[in-house]
């Protein structure tokens, strides 16, 4: 199970964030488990049943004001009975003066006691992005990932295949790199993919006979992108006689990544094939099945109409 420890939190986002560590001594290993944010409102009126562990708590100005509504004792016991539950970090938004006692009860438990800036619904919607990409179920892939037409397709196949080779010649068509040779994907929500390369990769492809180069350096910024939705895997296969390739586009194949159906396309390499050409045809015909037109079905239906006649003047046929 993924978590996420404070001290991540704060070396990631302390700018973005305007992140304050108020107690010094706070232990920064403990972790988040949850993606998701609370505010324990409920918890601080005394209904601590149906507490969220495990996820970062947020103190806006409602919550400070109803700390700073109680009587000492009653603040004592209200904040002891919630820095009990299992609470990996506090953050005081508004950059609001936090109650000693509080501070006090943080710093004692070691629960990192953190102030920002901002108000609280901006806090909330900055941080739950970072937060749904961390947890986020996430995989690696071997392939080539490629801009093309606006549609992120992902190509694989058995090492040596050309996958590299033909999203170089699409990027040399105009089109966009994404990553090459290993693809990070990462789900998003249910059904969004999104693919990325390794940080250290960057946009380098390794391309058999030359060697290492960089395409950003070679092509230019246009020719890459950080990061594409993926939507149609394309899978290279060897030609083979034999084998029952797809004709007519009805046969619609897919594929499970991370949970997540894709359209998949499988096409058969022999010499004198132009898949970059293929590649930019698949991509098309991804975005006209996305507006509606299926051309295959279209052709199939005008076919199955041409016959009726026939059809129905054999069955009418007694003779």
């Amino acid at each position: 199970m993924k978590t996420l420890a404070i001290s991540r939190l704060l070396d990631s986002k302390r700018d973005s964030l305007a992140l304050e560590l108020l107690n010094e001594g706070a232990d920064l290993e403990r972790r988040i488990v949850d993606p998701s944010v609370s505010s324990p409102g409920l918890v601080l009126a005394g209904f601590t049943r149906r507490f969220p562990s495990g996820r970062l708590q947020v103190l806006g100005e409602t919550e400070i004001s109803f700390l700073r509504s109680l009587e000492p004792a009653d603040l004592e016991r209200t904040v002891r009975q919630f820095l009990d539950l299992d609470v990996p970090a506090l953050v005081v938004t508004k950059g609001q003066t936090v109650p000693d006692v509080l501070l006090q009860a943080a710093t004692t438990r070691g629960v990192p006691l953190i102030r920002t800036r901002l108000k609280t619904g901006d806090f909330f919607r900055r941080v739950q992005p970072f937060l749904t990409d961390h947890f986020a179920p996430s995989t690696t892939v071997h392939g080539s990932l490629a801009d093309v037409y606006g549609v992120g397709l992902l190509f694989v196949g058995r090492s040596g295949i050309g996958k590299s080779e033909c999203v170089l010649d699409l990027v040399e068509r105009g089109h966009r790199l994404v990553a090459d040779d290993l693809v990070y994907a990462t789900r998003r929500g249910h059904d969004v993919l999104i693919g990325r390369g390794h940080e250290m990769q960057g946009h380098h492809m390794e391309i058999r006979g030359i060697g290492i180069i960089d395409i950003k350096a070679l092509f230019g910024i246009r020719a890459i992108r950080q990061q594409k939705r993926i939507e149609v895997v394309v899978q290279l296969v060897d030609w083979n006689e034999q084998g029952g390739y797809d004709r007519t586009g009805l046969d619609n194949e897919t594929t499970e990544l991370l949970d997540v159906s894709l359209p998949r396309v499988s096409v058969p390499l022999n010499p004198g094939k132009n898949i970059t050409v293929i590649s930019e045809v698949v991509a098309m015909n991804h975005l006209l099945k996305y507006s509606g037109v299926n051309s295959a079905e279209l052709f199939n239906r005008r076919l199955q109409d041409a016959m009726r006649p026939v059809r129905d003047y054999l069955e009418e046929d007694y003779e």
